[in-house]
């Protein structure tokens, strides 16, 4: 098999999808404000709460953005300048969370973590009894493939009473999430991480305490108010015009995971990425995290001399395999491989020839 021929698609998002899964979205888009599109709305809200381990009084809502637009949802449409939250900050996806702090004018303080680090409870225990009034954590820091304990910070914020919202991201179908357990006010994800459907409408599910929340918040989001999302969804439609398509593929993928069981999904990636990792080893790259999720594998290469940012042009130009760069100060340390969507144990293989090529070409070095 010529390596140089094989399209491949390690990044976190979009990922490879299933051929029943894309056949879908070449089928004619129906028109939606119909009988028929709200059932298939109502019966996603069910099937994702279900999948979430959700309370039995927890409702679902169908934003169309990415996962950005749900974090901005979950800060814009709940909290106000009377709050103070407590932001765990990993990677680029908590300073995120920061940054839309920052544009509603929501006060918040950072709790500052090292590069590939996990939370801890020491991390914590300077914000014990403080009066915070909410906490923000990406349960996958997927910038630098870090999975946080959610027992952990659950157990945290109900000491202190804190409103607690869980970007699950890349987490959902990953990693087990429970909602009721870690006592989540709001978790949300992306249709095109670990769900492997197409990008376009963000899943959030939303406790009692947080609708009422929502209700008495005043609106400061026009487009991504969850208080029009909550009233319309109770009836299977959302505010506006949706990604119908992407909904009706959701529809079909939250179907077949709950048939053939949410373990059986969560294992099947996990195999993957624990094949990927037993076979890296033998390559000259180091693994960053000290708390890997199943999503990912963070891999820094051990000689300073070579660029992950140029592993990541070369590969994608020269073998049609694309792996997920980062940015800003990790350009060039860091890059992460996939393990959601229609991924096999096979693809990792053909990647790890690539590396071997590259090492070969002296591109890549120990």
């Amino acid at each position: 098999m010529d390596i140089k021929k094989n399209h491949l698609n390690f990044a976190v998002g979009p990922v490879p999808i299933d051929k029943e899964i894309s056949a879908l979205g070449s089928e004619p888009v129906p028109y939606f404000r119909t009988a028929e599109f709200s059932s298939l709305m109502l019966e996603n809200e069910k099937l994702f709460l279900q999948l979430l381990h959700a309370p039995s009084d927890a409702r679902a809502v169908f934003l169309t953005g990415s996962g950005t637009s749900a974090m901005d949802a979950s800060i814009s449409s709940v909290f106000t300048e009377n709050d103070r939250l407590l932001i765990v900050k990993g990677g680029s996806f908590g300073a995120r969370f920061c940054e839309i702090a920052e544009c509603y004018g929501v006060p918040y303080e950072a709790i500052e973590l090292q590069t590939g680090k996990t939370l801890k409870e020491e991390d914590l225990a300077p914000f014990e009894g403080a009066d915070f009034t909410g906490f923000m954590i990406n349960m996958d820091e997927t910038s630098t493939g870090v999975l946080y304990d959610m027992n952990l910070v659950g157990d945290f914020c109900r000491r202190n009473g804190l409103f607690l919202v869980v970007d699950i991201v890349s987490a959902f179908l990953s990693d087990p999430f429970d909602m009721t357990d870690c006592g989540a006010d709001i978790a949300f994800t992306g249709a095109q991480k670990a769900l492997a459907v197409p990008p376009g409408v963000a899943l959030m599910a939303i406790s009692a305490r947080a609708q009422k929340k929502i209700e008495k918040a005043p609106e400061r989001n026009y487009y991504l108010s969850l208080k029009k999302a909550l009233k319309n969804q109770e009836r299977g439609q959302t505010p506006w015009t949706p990604a119908v398509g992407t909904l009706i593929q959701i529809n079909a993928r939250l179907n077949a995971i709950s048939a053939a069981g949410l373990e059986k999904t969560q294992n099947a990636i996990r195999s993957v990425a624990e094949d990927f990792r037993s076979k890296i080893r033998m390559y000259p790259f180091h693994i960053v995290s000290d708390r890997l999720p199943n999503a990912v594998t963070p891999l820094s290469p051990n000689n300073p001399d070579v660029s992950a940012h140029h592993l990541f042009e070369v590969l994608m130009a020269e073998y049609d395999i694309v792996i997920c760069p980062n940015g800003g100060d990790l350009k060039d340390t860091l890059f992460r491989v996939g393990h959601i969507g229609a991924h096999t144990t096979e693809d990792n293989d053909i990647l790890l020839r690539a590396f071997d090529d590259l090492m070969a070409r002296g591109i890549l070095k120990a």
